[in-house]
């Protein structure tokens, strides 16, 4: 069985407050959730490319309630009232397994947990709009699920997704069905809820990878110019609505009165517009988006949007644009419009500088020393993860044999970190994004690791380099760096098995000699 979702989130301060009023006004009857965990931060609605899976409806949950520091336990949903559950065009062809039933329990001064807390949820009311496929989050009895959530601590909550929903071929958008669902528990009062379950509009389309920008410094600012395709058969007849997101280090420009900004400097904006997307057709806005380099470190990044004909605004989205609205005019290009989402690559100036870490072989003849080499990271631009963080590669100096780069990695290792040259002289290659550097790996730091060196013979001038290579680093000036080798003879009883093996020959040789010569007397 998948593991379930845990919920962090805890009703206090504004949102324990508003449910105190409101408990008040209806005789403690009825709570409704989404204005409640919206004042306590909850957020209610998301968004999915082209298609809005939830909406901020909010659900009517009867529950029991308790004042808090009673003692008493009791439960809420924390359901959406409306939630789309796939796109009119997509019939039989659709699946959506991210319908979710959470469950909280009322937090309260000394509370026990909610034990042996089960939901039965009755999907009997999709018939018609909906298929229910099979699932191994609860137990199934035709339309009837059953979903053990276990014992669920004072404040805290879990939540399942107890239906894989199919489509139907045949519905048109807004046909919908009701889901039921009850949660009991052995000791707390049994509560219920719904949701309309709906069909959405079209699919609306975006053209895929937009022209990428290159060169972007911090403080400089680019755009792109959202496009859309109705490729179905049914028209937006809600209007349609964009959703666009960039990169950390990336901001939006809030220009428009009809978008919608999270937060004073928004990574997303969310705009409606009145346009019934027509079947068929291709529109742009008529205005650029505009976004700008706001992280100092930033070394790339991307803007990306998408459509929806289910105009749902997205939690979190509160500022709104303060110049004239975003529009949409129709083009004659759909054909090239074909995608769930546009996207942007955005490349910067900011580099990150990488320095040579090196050290002097020195030894005697027939030593194996310990040299630690690598690279230091002097930025000053960051990589997130997406970035290849580069390598360092090394050539030993004549006269020596590097004869193991050990590593250790998850309570292991290993005798190799570096990928070995495949002809004597080429050069040791490093790849610091491996696994292998893990734990000698530091960011904004030095990463280095030792190499095993055996002195074979003293060679004047010997040296050997370490290089550095990255494709952020527009310092090429220190990016190589030489290895010394200082060798000292070896010391004389490194000789003596030699001198001992010598003398013994010397001797063998002479007995050997004069057998022959008394034989030859004879």
């Amino acid at each position: 069985m998948s593991l379930p979702i845990r919920i962090l989130e805890r009703a206090t301060g504004p949102a324990a407050l508003l449910e105190a009023v409101f408990t008040a006004a209806v005789c403690r009857t009825v709570v409704f959730t989404a204005v409640l965990s919206a004042a306590a931060g909850f957020a209610p609605a998301v968004f999915a490319p082209a298609v809005f899976t939830t909406a901020v409806t909010p659900a009517v949950v009867p529950v029991a309630v308790a004042a808090e520091g009673s003692g008493r336990v009791t439960m809420r949903f924390e359901t959406v009232g409306t939630y789309v559950m796939y796109s009119a065009d997509e019939g039989a062809g659709a699946t959506n397994d991210g319908f979710v039933v959470p469950v909280h329990v009322q937090p309260s001064r000394g509370g026990e947990p909610a034990r042996n807390v089960r939901v039965v949820v009755d999907a009997s009311g999709l018939a018609g709009v909906a298929r229910v496929g099979d699932t191994t989050m609860c137990e199934a009895e035709g339309p009837v699920f059953t979903c053990a959530y276990g014992d669920l601590q004072n404040g805290d909550g879990e939540s399942y997704s107890p239906l894989s929903l199919r489509g139907v071929d045949g519905v048109e958008p807004g046909d919908s069905g009701t889901v039921t669902y009850t949660a009991t528990a052995d000791n707390a009062p049994a509560v219920t809820g719904t949701t309309r379950m709906t069909v959405g509009g079209p699919r609306l389309s975006a053209p895929g990878q937009e022209k990428n920008v290159s060169g972007l410094a911090p403080g400089k600012s680019a755009n792109v110019t959202a496009r859309l395709a109705n490729h179905t058969r049914f028209p937006a007849s809600q209007g349609v609505a964009l959703q666009v997101d960039a990169s950390e280090g990336l901001t939006l420009s809030a220009l428009h009165s009809n978008c919608f900004y999270a937060g004073p400097a928004p990574t997303s904006a969310w705009c409606t517009f009145p346009t019934k997307a027509a079947p068929g057709a291709a529109y742009a806005a008529d205005a650029p988006l505009v976004y700008t380099v706001t992280g100092p470190r930033t070394l790339t990044g991307e803007v990306t949007y998408a459509w929806s004909s289910a105009p749902s605004r997205p939690a979190g989205h509160t500022v709104r644009g303060v110049g004239p609205p975003l529009g949409l005019v129709r083009t004659s290009a759909a054909r090239d419009i074909g995608d769930s989402e546009g996207k942007a690559a955005v490349s910067t100036t900011v580099q990150v500088d990488y320095r040579p870490v090196t050290a002097t072989v020195r030894g005697r003849v027939g030593d194996t020393v310990h040299v630690r080499l690598g690279l230091e990271d002097l930025g000053p631009g960051r990589m997130t993860g997406d970035e290849e963080p580069g390598r360092f590669e090394v050539v030993p100096p004549e006269g020596t044999t590097v004869t193991s780069v050990p590593y250790r990695f998850e309570e292991d290792g290993g005798k190799w970190a570096c990928e070995r040259p495949e002809r004597p002289g080429g050069a040791f290659v490093c790849d610091i994004g491996r696994d292998r550097f893990f734990e000698v790996r530091h960011e904004g730091g030095t990463t280095a690791i030792d190499f095993h060196i055996r002195i074979d013979r003293q060679v004047a001038g010997a040296q050997g380099t370490v290089r550095t290579v990255n494709a952020y680093d527009r310092t090429p000036a220190n990016d190589v760096a030489v290895i010394p080798l200082d060798a000292s003879p070896a010391p004389p009883y490194r000789y003596a098995w030699a001198w001992a093996a010598g003398v013994l020959a010397v001797v063998l040789l002479a007995v050997v000699y004069r057998r022959r010569r008394r034989r030859s007397a004879v």
